[in-house]
C-alpha cells in the first residue's frame, strides 16, 4: 500500500467521527475553561482563540470531504442506534458551508475581543464556546427534539453574552431578548409535538417518508403543526413583523457579541431551508409547496422593512441590525419559490452577506469611537501596550499655503482614517449588492434565475409571474435605499470629521475585519466554484432522496442495534 493511499484510507476512518469535532471541541473547551478562575484570562483567550482556530480547520475539512465527487451525506449514529431511533448527525454541503460560515465568524470576533472587550465581564471565553457549539449542533443535528436541545443552549450562551459588560442597555434589551425566544422556545416544542403526535417520529429524514402517507383528516393538524414550528424558526430568522427585537438587542450588545450574533439569523433561516425542503417539497404529496406564500410574502415584506430600517437609522449599531433584517428577508423570499436556480443564489448569497454583517458590527465599535473623540468604551483601564495603526494629521492653522517652501508634511489621510473608509466601503458593497465583490454576484445570480424562464417552476417550484418581478423590483430597490443609508452614514462618519483626533486602532482590531472582507472578496474571485458549490446543495435539497435514503440506512459502525421493539403504532 502507498503513503496516498494509506493516508486516504487513514483520513476515511477518522472522518466518521470527525463530524462530532465541531460538537465536541467547543465543549471541552468551555468546560476546561470553567474549571479556570476568572483570573486566568489570557490563558482563556488563548484556549477561545486556539479551539476557535481548530474548529475552522475541522470545518473546512469536512467542507472538503462533504464536496468530493459523487458525495452523499455521512451520516453518525450516536450511541450506535439506527434512524429513527437514535441521534443522528449528518453531514451534508449545507451543513458543511455553514460550519464553515460559524468558524470564520467565530475566529473573527473572538480575535476582536481579544483587544479589549474579552475582560468586560465574566465568563465571556466558556459562553462564547458554547454559543458555537449550539451552533454547530444545530447545524449538524437530523432530529427536530435534538436541534432544540442544540437551540437551547445556542439560546441560553447568547443571555450571558448579550448582557456581557452590563450597563441598562444591554439588561433592557436582555430582558426583551430572552422574553422572545422563550416563546419561540415554546412554540417549537407545541409544534414538535404536534408534529411527533401525527407521524410517530422527529426525525427529519423519517418524517420526510411519512409526510405524504398522512391522512387526509389529519392534513389539516399537519399544517398546522408546520406552521406552529415555522413560526419559531422565522422569530430567530427576525421575518416581520416578528423582528422588533433584533435591533435593540444585536445594538446594546458589545461588538464581538453583535457580530457573533449575525450568524443566529441564519440558523432560523437555516432551518426552515432545511425542513421546508425535506418536509414540504415536490414529493409531499398533498402537502407540496405548503407554506411557499407565506415564505415569499414574509420575505419581501421583511426586505422593505429591513432597507427602510436602514434609511431611518442614525445609529451604525441600529444601520446593521437592520442590514441583518434585510438580508433574512432576501434569502426567505427567495427561498420561497422553491425552485434549485433561486436557491443557489441564495445559499452564494448568504455567506456573503453574513461576513459583512459581521464586519459592520465590529467597524459600528471602532467608528463609535473615533467618533467620541477616541474615548475607550471598555470598562477597565488598558494597561498593555498592544501596537496601534496610527497616524497624526499635521494641524493647519496658520500655514500660509501660498508660500513656495513645502509645508504638507505628515500624511493627509492617516492610516486608521484610511483601513476604517475602506472596509465600510467594502461592507457597502457587499450588503447594497453593487460590483464588483460577492454581494453582487449573489443578487445578480439570483436575478437571473427569476428571469430565467426555464429556472422557476422546475422542480414543482413556483412560476415567476408578478411575485417574480415584485423580487426582482426589492432585490434591487433594497439595494438602493440601504446605499443610500450606508452613504449617507459614511459621509457623516467620515468626511465631516476633520476636528477629531486621529483613530487609534490596534492591530487586533483591524485583522478580523480585514479578514471577513477578504473571504468576500475571495468569495468573488472563485465566484465560479462557489456558484458549483452552491448549486450542487440546493440540487440536493430540492432532490433529498439521497438525504432521506442514507439517513434511514446508515449501520451502526459496531454492528446493527435495534430497540426492543421495532414497530409503531399509526396515531
Amino acid at each position: 500500500m502507498t503513503a496516498s493511499n494509506a493516508l486516504t484510507a487513514l483520513t476515511e476512518a477518522l472522518l466518521p467521527h470527525l463530524i462530532l469535532a465541531p460538537i465536541l471541541l467547543p465543549l471541552l473547551a468551555a468546560a476546561l475553561m470553567l474549571l479556570l478562575r476568572e483570573e486566568r484570562q489570557r490563558l482563556k483567550l488563548a484556549l477561545n482563540l486556539g479551539a476557535c482556530l481548530l474548529g475552522l480547520m475541522v470545518s473546512i475539512t469536512l467542507l472538503l470531504w462533504a464536496d468530493r465527487p459523487d458525495a452523499t451525506p455521512d451520516v453518525y449514529l450516536a450511541g450506535n442506534w439506527r434512524a429513527p431511533y437514535g441521534i443522528v448527525l449528518v453531514l451534508d454541503r449545507l451543513s458543511a458551508l455553514m460550519l464553515v460560515l460559524t468558524s470564520t465568524v467565530a475566529l473573527a470576533t473572538a480575535l476582536f475581543a481579544a483587544a479589549r472587550w474579552h475582560r468586560a465581564g465574566v465568563h465571556f471565553h466558556p459562553l462564547f464556546q458554547l454559543q458555537v457549539m449550539g451552533l454547530c449542533g444545530a447545524f449538524l443535528t437530523a432530529d427536530l427534539f435534538n436541534l432544540f436541545v442544540f437551540f437551547e443552549i445556542m439560546l441560553a450562551a447568547s443571555y450571558g453574552l448579550l448582557l456581557h459588560g452590563s450597563g441598562r442597555a444591554r439588561v433592557q434589551a436582555g430582558l426583551h431578548f430572552i422574553a422572545i425566544n422563550l416563546a419561540a422556545s415554546s412554540l417549537f416544542l407545541i409544534g414538535a409535538s404536534m408534529l411527533y403526535g401525527i407521524t410517530g417520529t422527529l426525525n427529519m429524514a423519517d418524517l420526510a417518508q411519512s409526510i405524504p402517507q398522512i391522512a387526509e383528516v389529519d392534513r389539516g393538524l399537519l399544517h398546522a403543526a408546520a406552521g406552529i414550528l415555522a413560526t419559531a424558526f422565522l422569530i430567530k430568522a427576525a421575518v416581520w413583523p416578528l423582528s422588533f427585537w433584533l435591533v435593540p438587542a444585536y445594538s446594546a450588545a458589545t461588538a464581538p457579541v453583535g457580530a457573533l450574533f449575525a450568524i443566529m439569523t441564519k440558523v432560523g433561516i437555516y432551518a426552515t431551508l432545511r425542513l421546508w425542503m425535506l418536509l414540504f417539497g415536490a414529493d409531499a404529496g398533498a402537502s407540496a409547496q405548503f407554506g411557499s406564500l407565506w415564505l415569499m410574502g414574509g420575505g419581501m415584506v421583511t426586505m422593505a422593512f429591513g432597507a427602510l430600517g436602514m434609511l431611518g437609522s442614525q445609529r451604525l449599531g441600529h444601520l446593521a441590525g437592520f442590514a441583518a433584517i434585510l438580508s433574512s428577508g432576501t434569502l426567505l423570499a427567495a427561498a420561497g419559490f422553491g425552485q434549485p436556480l433561486l436557491t443557489a443564489g441564495l445559499l452564494y448569497y448568504l455567506p456573503s452577506s453574513t461576513l459583512a454583517v459581521c464586519a459592520l458590527f465590529l467597524l459600528t465599535d471602532l467608528i463609535d469611537r473615533w467618533r467620541n473623540d477616541g474615548a475607550n468604551f471598555a470598562p477597565y483601564e488598558e494597561k498593555d501596550d498592544a501596537p496601534f495603526l496610527n497616524a497624526q494629521l499635521v494641524p493647519t492653522e496658520g500655514l500660509n499655503l501660498d508660500a513656495d517652501e513645502e509645508i504638507m508634511t505628515g500624511q493627509v489621510i492617516p492610516a486608521a482614517v484610511a483601513f476604517l473608509g475602506l472596509a465600510f466601503m467594502a461592507c457597502t458593497l457587499v450588503i447594497t449588492g453593487l460590483p464588483p465583490l460577492s454581494g453582487f454576484v449573489g443578487k445578480f445570480a439570483m436575478l437571473t434565475a427569476l428571469l430565467n424562464p426555464l429556472g422557476l417552476g422546475a422542480s414543482g417550484g413556483l412560476q415567476p409571474g408578478p411575485a417574480g418581478w415584485m423580487l426582482m423590483a426589492l432585490l434591487i430597490g433594497t439595494g438602493l435605499l440601504g446605499l443610500v443609508a450606508l452613504t449617507r452614514a459614511g459621509i457623516r462618519h467620515f468626511w465631516t470629521t476633520h476636528d477629531r483626533p486621529t483613530p487609534q486602532l490596534r492591530v487586533l482590531e483591524g485583522l478580523p475585519i480585514a479578514a471577513l472582507l477578504l473571504a468576500c472578496a475571495a468569495l468573488t474571485v472563485q465566484a465560479g466554484p462557489a456558484m458549483r458549490y452552491a448549486q450542487s446543495t440546493a440540487d440536493a435539497l430540492h432532490d433529498p432522496r439521497a438525504y432521506v435514503g442514507t439517513v434511514m440506512s446508515a449501520e451502526p459502525l459496531a454492528g446493527p442495534r435495534t430497540p426492543v421493539s421495532t414497530s409503531r403504532e399509526s396515531p
